[in-house]
C-alpha cells in the first residue's frame, strides 16, 4: 500500500447561522508531491466541513492507502480514536445523550472510506506552528473569501 499523507480543516464564518459560509483545505501528500485542495459552500458549520474535509480528501486517493491524517479538529479525532463513532453505531445512531448523531450521513460516508483505506488519525494544534494546518487554514479561509 502507499503511504500517504494528509491534513485537514474546515471553517466556518457565521457557524450554524443562516448565510454562513464554510469551506476546507486539503493538503495531500505522496511521493514527495504535494496537491492542494479548497472549497467552500453556504449554510454550514465548521464540524460539517471538518469532516466533509477529511471524506474529501480520503475520496481523492484513487487505491487503498495507508494514511496519516492530520486534523485540529477535535469533533473527527475523537470520535475515531476515543470510538465515539463506534459506539455510535452500536446505539442505533444515538449519542451518549440518547439524541440522533449530527451529520450522520456524513459519518456513514467516512466509513466507507474506512473501510478501504488503513486510517491513522493524529491531532494537531491548530493555528499553532504546525506549516500544513496553518496552510489548510488559509485554502479554507481563501475558499470562503471567493465565494463571498
Amino acid at each position: 500500500m502507499k503511504n500517504v499523507t494528509i491534513y485537514t480543516d474546515g471553517a466556518c464564518r457565521g457557524n450554524g447561522k443562516e448565510n454562513s459560509i464554510g469551506a476546507y483545505g486539503i493538503v495531500l501528500m505522496y511521493n514527495g508531491v504535494a496537491k492542494e485542495v479548497k472549497k467552500a459552500t453556504i449554510d454550514t458549520t465548521n464540524n460539517i466541513m471538518e469532516l466533509t474535509a477529511v471524506i474529501e480528501a480520503l475520496s481523492m486517493l484513487k487505491e487503498p492507502c495507508e494514511v496519516k491524517l492530520y486534523s485540529d479538529s477535535a469533533y473527527v479525532i475523537n470520535a475515531i480514536n476515543q470510538k465515539w463513532l463506534e459506539n455510535w453505531q452500536r446505539n442505533g445512531w444515538k449519542n451518549s445523550s440518547k439524541e440522533p448523531v449530527k451529520n450522520k450521513e456524513l459519518w456513514v460516508k467516512l466509513l466507507e472510506q474506512l473501510k478501504y483505506h488503513k486510517v491513522q488519525f493524529i491531532k494537531v494544534k491548530g493555528h499553532s506552528d504546525n506549516q500544513y494546518n496553518n496552510r489548510c487554514d488559509a485554502l479554507a479561509n481563501e475558499a470562503m473569501d471567493e465565494i463571498s
